[in-house]
């Protein structure tokens, strides 16, 4: 195992991940003004396009944290046809599935079943598209929908908290299928499309905007939750939250077979914003 992967292994993730969601979410003045000064003067946050300007107007760090833009902060693609990127963040791979497998680092890929949780939920995705976003803490930190959909199923899969910064992405093998993960499965008018939050070390939740809190708790074993159609019936517009992460992570977005074409400008490490244009509904899709 890489050493970077053996530390992580070693190392008490699920309970400093519990600890930093119960700090990030104490309302406790004091503490939650210190950190938010310490993130603010640390990372040099600008709050000029946040709904609420005032930093220590915030309920909680995770508050802070999470906080929601103005309307107009992130435009959608003008073409109706335009795949809007979920989340502000850093590309890292993307593009076509060999078969069944996603490229991870270089020389390192994963399968699409594992992500997923099971072979017949990646069946829709084989030989189609996908692309993930890495969110640093800087990036702001709601999840939106790249097309219009129907929600057709929520698996929450349970599994590792290792890191999953650039570091750990080339580090670790198959790191996003060993992770936790919250994979949102949705019906759109190009077809299938899956959204997958990927927990990660002192990431201490995820959440739905039609389920609320998924994590914490965090386990690491006993099987995949799943919430049927008739439980979550929702649609969704493009543009629309879909969720958030309390503290930064990954989300992988898949499409089906000849559903889009990535942008030929895109690029690995490149960043991206909310609503950017990924590329383009194949006509006919």
């Amino acid at each position: 195992m890489h050493p970077f992967a053996l530390l992580q292994q070693l190392l008490p993730t699920r309970l400093l991940s519990r600890l930093m969601h119960s700090i990030a979410s104490s309302r406790y003045r004091p503490l939650k003004n210190l950190l938010i000064r310490a993130f603010m003067k640390l990372f040099r946050i600008d709050l000029s396009e946040a709904v609420m300007r005032d930093p220590l107007a915030y309920e909680s760090f995770n508050a802070f944290f999470t906080r929601a833009l103005k309307p107009a902060a992130r435009p959608l693609p003008e073409d109706p046809a335009g795949v809007a990127s979920p989340v502000d963040g850093t590309l890292g791979q993307f593009g076509e599935l060999e078969r069944d497998r996603l490229l991870q680092a270089k020389g390192m890929t994963y399968s699409a079943a594992e992500l997923l949780g099971d072979a017949d939920a990646a069946a829709p995705f084989l030989g189609g598209r996908f692309a993930t976003i890495y969110l640093a803490p800087t990036n702001y930190h709601r999840v939106h929908m790249p097309l219009t959909g129907t929600l057709r199923q929520t698996r929450y899969v349970p599994g590792r908290l290792f890191g999953v910064n650039p570091m750990s992405v080339r580090g670790i093998s198959r790191l996003f299928t060993r992770n936790e993960r919250l994979v949102c499965l949705f019906d759109t008018a190009a077809g299938p499309m899956a959204v997958v939050l990927v927990g990660a070390f002192c990431v201490g939740g995820m959440e739905t905007v039609w389920s609320g809190t998924v994590t914490p708790p965090h386990r690491r074993s006993g099987g995949v939750t799943d919430w049927p159609v008739e439980n979550t019936a929702t649609r969704l517009g493009r543009g629309d939250e879909m969720g958030q992460f309390n503290l930064g992570s990954t989300v992988i977005l898949l499409l089906g077979a000849g559903a889009a074409d990535w942008a030929s400008h895109l690029k690995p490490d490149a960043p991206v914003r909310m609503g950017q244009s990924l590329g383009h509904l194949t006509p006919g899709a």
